[in-house]
C-alpha cells in the first residue's frame, strides 16, 4: 500500500506538495533500509522510472531533495538499477549535482542539499552497476568530478560535496581501471587530490615540505574527517602503481604528498575510531609512495619543544607509525588486512632510511639485558613481534619477522640473539640463511653493542629458545648402556615409520643455506667426497 500511494503521487496526483510530503514520509521510513521485498521490485522499478521523469522538470528544491532522497534509497538494491542506468538519466543526476567542464562557481548556497544528494545517488548507481561504471567513462564522468573539486577550493559550506564528490573519484577509481588510469595520466589526478586533501587540514608551510604544528593538537570536525578519508582512499587507487619516480617533478608531487600525510599521522580526528580510520587510511596511502621520497617523514629538528629527537630529526611520525603498529597488534584479529600494511611500510623505510632505523631499532629491539624469558613472552613490543613470527598467516609472520630482520641489519647472528633459532627458522629456510650470514641489502657499519648482563648470560643462552633456561636432569644419567642403546632404537624406528609413512620428511641443508631432502644431501656428500679422493 505505501509504494502505491507512492507511485500514485508520482503519477501525478496530488500536485507537488502532496508529492513532497509522501516522498518525505516514504524517505523517513525507509532511512535505514538496505534489504528490500522481492514482490515489490517492478513496482520499485516504476518508481524509479517516474522519479527520474520528475527530476527532469523544474521544482523546487525541496521537492528535488526529496525525490533525490526516494531515489537513493531505491538505489541500494542492484536488481532496481536497469531503468536507472541509461545515459539520459545518468546525465540527469549529473546535471543536478553540477556536474560540468563550465568555470562557474558554486554560488547558489541553497541549492547544495540538491547537489550532495545528486551526488550520493550517483555513488549508489555506480557502486552498484557495471553498467554505470562503464557509462561514467563514456560520459567522462571523473573529469566532471575533478572539477567541481576545483570549484569546492576555498568555498565556504562545500564539505559535504567535496566529501562525496571525493567517494565517488574513489569508487570509480577502485571498479574501473581505465579511470583509474585517466585520473593519473590525463586529469591531474594526483594533484586535484593532494590540493583536496590538504585543505582538509588547513596546512601552512613553514618550509618546502614542512607544515607548521601550531594545529596539530587540535582535532579535526567530522566532516574534515571524513573528507581527508576520501581523499585518501581515492589517492590510493590512484597511485597503486607508482613504485619508481621517474621524473623530478613525480619526486616532487610524492614528497609533497608524504609531507602532507605526516602533518595527517599527527592530526587527531573527533573520536578515537575515526583518529584510527584517518591513520589507517594514511599508512596505506603512505605504503604506495616511492620509499625513496619518504625521508619528509623526518625532519631536521629546530623547535625547543619536547619532540622525539633522534639525531637533530624530529621523529614525531615514526613515533605515530609504531604507536599504530602495537595497537594493531593488542586487536588480536584482522593481522592481514590491519597489520600488515603498516609491518611493510615501516620495513621499506628501515631499510632505506639509516635514521628511521636506528629510531626504530631503539625502541623494539633494544639492548638486551634480561634474558631469562624466552624472547616470546612478555610485554614488549619485541616480544609481540617475535610471538607473530610463528603465527598462522603466513603473510603476517613472513612481515613480521622480516621488519625485525632489517632491524638487525640483515645479520642472521644478530636476529638469533633477539629472536631464538626456533623462531628465526622460518625466514632463515626461505631466505636460504639456515647455515648463517647475512641478506642481500648493505647497511652502514656501526656495531651494535652488548650490555654487560648479556655477556655474562651468553655463553648459558639455549640457541634454539633465545634464553637461559634451568639445569635439567639428564634421565640418561641412570641408565645402562643396554638400556641406552634400546632407547636409540627405539627412537630410530619411530622416524623410520614417520618417515616411510610420509608424515615427516628428513631434511637436510645445502652449502648455500637452503633446505634439501636428506637424500640429496647425503648423494652430494658422497659426490664430494668421491671427486676429493680421486684428486688426491
Amino acid at each position: 500500500m505505501e509504494l502505491e500511494a507512492v507511485l500514485e503521487a508520482v503519477r501525478g496526483r496530488g500536485g507537488a506538495e502532496g508529492l513532497e510530503r509522501v516522498l518525505g514520509r516514504y524517505n523517513e521510513k525507509n532511512r535505514a533500509t538496505f534489504k528490500f521485498d522481492p514482490a515489490d521490485e517492478e513496482k520499485r522499478k516504476k518508481l524509479c522510472e517516474g522519479i527520474l521523469n520528475i527530476l527532469e522538470k523544474d521544482l523546487k528544491t525541496s521537492c528535488q531533495v526529496a525525490c533525490l532522497e526516494a531515489l537513493r534509497i531505491l538505489s541500494r538494491d542492484k536488481k532496481v538499477l536497469v531503468p536507472v542506468t541509461t545515459k539520459e538519466n545518468m546525465q540527469i543526476l549529473m546535471k543536478l549535482a553540477k556536474l560540468d567542464m563550465t568555470e562557474d562557481s558554486l554560488e547558489d548556497v541553497s541549492n547544495f542539499p540538491v547537489i550532495v544528494e545528486a551526488l550520493k545517488c550517483l555513488c549508489n548507481i555506480v557502486f552498484n552497476s557495471a553498467l554505470a561504471q562503464k557509462l561514467s567513462l563514456e560520459l567522462n564522468l571523473a573529469a566532471m568530478l575533478c572539477n567541481l573539486l576545483r570549484k569546492c577550493k576555498d568555498q565556504h559550506l562545500v564539505d559535504d560535496i567535496k566529501c562525496f564528490d571525493l567517494r565517488l573519484l574513489f569508487l570509480l577509481s577502485l571498479l574501473h581501471t581505465d579511470i583509474r588510469s585517466q585520473l593519473h595520466h590525463e586529469l591531474q589526478g594526483l594533484q586535484v587530490l593532494t590540493q583536496a586533501l590538504e585543505s582538509s587540514f588547513s596546512i601552512r608551510w613553514t618550509d618546502k615540505y614542512k607544515a607548521a604544528e601550531e594545529h596539530v593538537g587540535c582535532p579535526l570536525s567530522l566532516q574534515e574527517t571524513d573528507c581527508a578519508i576520501e581523499a585518501l582512499k581515492a589517492l590510493f587507487n590512484v597511485t597503486l602503481d607508482s613504485w619508481n619516480v621517474h621524473s623530478e617533478n613525480e619526486s616532487h608531487q610524492f614528497r609533497y604528498m608524504a609531507a602532507i600525510l605526516r602533518h595527517c599521522l599527527l592530526t587527531m580526528g573527533p573520536t578515537e575510531d575515526k583518529t584510527e580510520e584517518l591513520h589507517s587510511n594514511a599508512v596505506n596511502l603512505l605504503s604506495n609512495i616511492p620509499v625513496s621520497c619518504l625521508d619528509v617523514l623526518i625532519s631536521p629538528s629546530t623547535q625547543e619543544e619536547t619532540v622525539l629527537k633522534y639525531n637533530g630529526m624530529n621523529m614525531d611520525a615514526i613515533q605515530v607509525l609504531l604507536d599504530f603498529m602495537e595497537k594493531r597488534i593488542d586487536k588480536g584479529s584482522s593481522y592481514r588486512e590491519g597489520l600488515t600494511p603498516v609491518l611493510s611500510l615501516l620495513t621499506e623505510c628501515c631499510r632505506a632510511h639509516r635514521n628511521i632505523r636506528k629510531f626504530i631499532k631503539a625502541q623494539v629491539l633494544p639492548p638486551l639485558r634480561d634474558v631469562s624469558n624466552r624472547p616470546e613472552v612478555g610485554t614488549t613490543v619485541r616480544n609481540k613481534l617475535v610471538r607473530l613470527m610463528t603465527h598462522v598467516d603466513l603473510g603476517v609472520k613472513q612481515i613480521a619477522a622480516e621488519f625485525l630482520f632489517v632491524l638487525c641489519k640483515e645479520r642472521v647472528d644478530n636476529l638469533l640473539k633477539y629472536t631464538g633459532y626456533g623462531n628465526a627458522a622460518g625466514l632463515l629456510a626461505a631466505r636460504g640463511l639456515l647455515a648463517g650470514g647475512r641478506g642481500d641489502h648493505w647497511y652502514s657499519d656501526d656495531e651494535d653493542t652488548d650490555t654487560e648482563e648479556y655477556k655474562s648470560a651468553k655463553p648459558n643462552i639455549n640457541l634454539i629458545t633465545g634464553h637461559v633456561e634451568e639445569p635439567m636432569p639428564n634421565p640418561m644419567d641412570e641408565m645402562t648402556e643396554e638400556q641406552k642403546e634400546y632407547e636409540a632404537m627405539k627412537l630410530v624406528n619411530m622416524f623410520d615409520k614417520l618417515s616411510r609413512d610420509e608424515v615427516i620428511k628428513p631434511m637436510g641443508v645445502r652449502p648455500d643455506g637452503t633446505m634439501t631432502p636428506l637424500e640429496e644431501t647425503i648423494c652430494q656428500y658422497q659426490t664430494n667426497e668421491q671427486d676429493s679422493s680421486d684428486s688426491d
